[in-house]
């Protein structure tokens, strides 16, 4: 089911938004270093913990990827009310090929020095509509950002970097995530250029229960594809308003390479071989189309590894802020409880 018209009006909408949403210390250089954290492995040749606090130190440096660099220069998109920053840079993918901006924030507790030789764990985020050549959770209209500081207070979300790759190489088509043969290879950007910039410059967790995509609409689907197709890398995706088949047109005379990259396809592929365990996280408005395709996938397929949570939103349509409402109601609970939280030095 074709959705993707209704997603690119809404997306056009959030675009000319977030066009205009600024703040005084735009463009401005802004750095997501924290003191402290290139402390974190032991040195060779030390005896094993004894204390309580040895324990814990070794426990974080066991889990945790330190940033591997190189470093990448940010500048200021936008500042949140609590001082957080929005950076955005412009990454060179070496394994893809493709160059395009890249958006992130990380929550105060990344700075917290109680946390500084702890991993955070990521969520890519993924707009509707082409997301080129801006993705519109870098915007402070939506208050993604806004919204995760307040859930992990109340403890309904763990404290994320958030990461915004565009989501499309152009305008013109939609190229599904994947790698489609004669065109930028946006499955490898997305699955290995986008994580290993997140990794030479973010404290991040080694371990897959670390990662997840959320992502509404076409981004949705790309969150869906990627989890599903890459279960060694990603445990869990909050998929909004998603479809679940590849509808790119840049498929033509490919069925083969499309068919590796459908969620139906890969969802029964991870059911036969029994694993690795991933977690879907699906929403859809009650005003909006899709909800027998999305409610039939989650009866096929939400099976054995393939764990599903479904978020009903009432009166919610087709949009962003439907979704998330949606998030604050249970799914960013829900994923959460699925992911690695940040570990304190005691």
């Amino acid at each position: 089911m074709n959705r993707r018209p209704a997603a690119l009006i809404a997306a056009a909408v959030l675009g000319a938004v977030v066009l205009v949403t600024g703040c005084s210390d735009e463009s401005k250089p802004v750095s997501f270093d924290s003191p402290g954290a290139q402390s974190a492995s032991p040195k060779a040749g030390s005896k094993a913990p004894q204390t309580p606090q040895d324990k814990n130190a070794s426990e974080v440096s066991a889990k945790t990827l330190l940033p591997t660099g190189p470093k990448a220069e940010f500048t200021t998109q936008n500042t949140l009310e609590d001082g957080t920053k929005i950076g955005v840079t412009t990454l060179h993918g070496k394994k893809s090929g493709f160059t395009g901006k890249v958006w992130v924030w990380a929550p105060k507790q990344y700075f917290d020095p109680k946390y500084a030789q702890s991993g955070f764990p990521v969520l890519i985020a993924l707009p509707g509509g082409n997301g080129y050549p801006k993705n519109y959770w870098m915007g402070t209209d939506l208050k993604l950002q806004s919204s995760i500081t307040e859930w992990s207070k109340e403890g309904k979300s763990v404290p994320f970097v958030v990461v915004m790759p565009v989501l499309n190489p152009d305008a013109k088509y939609y190229y599904d995530g994947s790698d489609i043969p004669g065109h930028p290879k946006m499955g490898t950007w997305m699955t290995e250029d986008v994580p290993d910039f997140v990794k030479a410059n973010f404290r991040t967790f080694k371990s897959r229960d670390g990662w997840a995509f959320m992502g509404s609409s076409s981004g949705g689907f790309v969150g869906l594809k990627s989890v599903l197709k890459r279960p060694d890398q990603f445990r869990a995706v909050i998929a909004s308003g998603p479809d679940t088949v590849p509808d790119s047109p840049l498929w033509a005379g490919h069925e083969a390479e499309k068919q590796a990259n459908n969620p139906e396809k890969l969802a029964q592929a991870l059911i036969d071989s029994n694993g690795p365990e991933v977690d879907l996280a699906f929403q859809i408005g009650t005003k909006e189309g899709g909800m027998a395709n999305l409610k039939g996938f989650i009866d096929r397929y939400g099976k054995g590894p393939v764990k599903t949570h479904l978020q009903v939103i009432q009166g919610g349509k087709h949009n962003a802020h439907t979704y998330i409402k949606g998030m604050g109601d249970g799914t960013m609970q829900w994923i959460s409880q699925h992911l690695m939280a940040p570990i304190p030095s005691p």
